[in-house]
């Protein structure tokens, strides 16, 4: 620690912040809103009468959630250019950039965990309820959203600030495309300067105050909805 230099630190940390947590929050910002749409929509599906898209939504949730992320990451920063170009009936890949593939992926991979978290808030609202939106003359759709889904957003935003915590961590794995995000940033000043140490302690560092300060408010809503039941 004698040889601990803090001045690379204060020499960098305007970079690290302004490129690459720049990046780390538009990304899980984005991929929060995609994947919360998208596994609002799985969860939908899952809980439909019809049996094939309740299966087919099954088997998506089930296979995503099988398969490591950092391999996802991979599939689809190098398959999503064919895609694209096989969509579009292009000769060459189609350019994508890292950010829109990137986004492409935790949206896709979110969505799995998010129809879960859904789903067991739609299922927490009691049947009776549905039941009593349905005698007063509302359809399917109009009770879900203006009986069902309120109630399931209250009771998961706890959950769904936990899947929030994960997701901008998990953020950190697009530094392996070598993408400047908050790790990434970090990791080229690190070797730039070969001040490795000083580096991964302050990424740590920074990492540990935001997320201690989401499972800080975490532990407030779910008192809050605990006391709200």
């Amino acid at each position: 620690m004698l040889n601990f230099d803090f001045d690379v630190i204060q020499r960098s940390w305007v970079y690290l912040f302004t490129t690459g947590m720049s990046f780390t929050l538009q990304l899980t910002a984005f991929a929060l809103i995609g994947g919360l749409v998208f596994g609002t929509a799985l969860a939908m599906m899952r809980l439909s009468r019809f049996r094939l898209l309740a299966l087919a939504a099954g088997a998506y949730v089930n296979l995503i959630r099988s398969v490591p992320l950092v391999l996802v990451i991979f599939w689809f920063y190098f398959l999503v250019p064919y895609i694209g170009a096989w969509l579009v009936g292009a000769a060459e890949p189609v350019k994508v950039g890292a950010f829109a593939s990137s986004l492409i992926t935790f949206i896709l991979f979110e969505a799995a965990y998010f129809c879960e978290i859904m789903r067991a808030g739609i299922q927490s609202v009691p049947a009776g309820q549905v039941s009593a939106a349905h005698a007063l003359g509302m359809n399917y759709w109009q009770a879900m959203a203006n009986v069902v889904l309120p109630q399931a957003f209250r009771n998961m935003i706890p959950l769904l600030l936990t899947q929030l915590i994960v997701l901008f961590q998990d953020v950190s794995l697009v530094h392996v495309l070598s993408i400047t995000d908050f790790v990434g940033a970090a990791s080229k000043v690190a070797q730039r300067d070969g001040r490795l140490v000083e580096m991964y302690l302050f990424v740590a560092l920074v990492y540990f105050v935001i997320c201690l300060g989401l499972s800080a408010l975490v532990k407030r809503f779910q008192a809050h909805v605990a006391v709200l039941r």
